[in-house]
């Protein structure tokens, strides 16, 4: 039995992917450029200089530090009244408060943008430690902001469940030594994706059913 629980937020705790998603490409449109799919897998968990690698990547710039901060102040805006909830967020949290789980989230977001959905959402009393990329030195999928939201709960890597979406997060908790619970959110997973996997679940509700 594990003794700890990190999440990831965007598109695992709140529907928000999309809304990184809508104004990733609106920044593409006003430059002429169509985002290719690969772009998506790419940037989704990433922060600071592996986000602007791939913002240079695929808007073909040379620095793309403009481009991400117009694009986090886009999304700020767009969740400053309304951030969706995914079905089952209150009832998984309340599932490993029960069972005595010292919990965290760790998101590429920034620090007040984690706090401000959890508040938000009436859960912020449920996490131990709030773990944002922006503190970190190398974004997911590297698994440093994991190991660092391990540390803060006081609990061994190996004995969390990682709870992620995206496939960078996905490597990043298999490279931690967790166990990787997979929520698919915009992208299904590879073969490979899901050998890095403990568990594959339909949504959060499934997964607390089987925990």
């Amino acid at each position: 039995m594990k003794k700890g629980v990190i999440f990831d937020m965007d598109g695992l705790l709140f529907d928000t992917e999309a809304v990184w998603q809508r104004n990733w490409s609106r920044a593409a449109a006003d430059m002429g450029i169509d985002l290719p799919e690969a772009f998506r897998k790419e940037i989704c968990g990433t922060s600071g200089e592996i986000m602007k690698r791939v913002i240079e990547k695929y808007y073909s710039v040379d620095d793309g530090t403009e481009i991400m901060q117009n694009v986090i102040n886009g999304v700020h805006s767009d969740l400053k009244d309304n951030v969706p909830e995914k079905p089952g967020l209150h009832e998984i949290l309340e599932h490993f408060r029960n069972k005595g789980m010292k919990m965290a989230v760790a998101s590429s977001s920034s620090q007040a943008q984690i706090e401000s959905n959890c508040r938000n959402a009436g859960i912020l009393e449920y996490f131990d430690a709030l773990v944002s990329g922006a503190q970190i030195g190398k974004s997911k999928p590297a698994p440093d902001i994991f190991l660092a939201a391990a540390e803060k709960i006081g609990i061994a890597p190996e004995d969390c469940y990682v709870f992620e979406d995206a496939f960078n997060g996905v490597q990043a908790g298999y490279a931690a030594g967790s166990a990787v619970i997979m929520i698919p959110d915009m992208t299904a997973p590879t073969d490979e994706i899901r050998a890095m996997t403990y568990a594959v679940y339909d949504n959060l509700l499934t997964a607390k059913d089987n925990l």
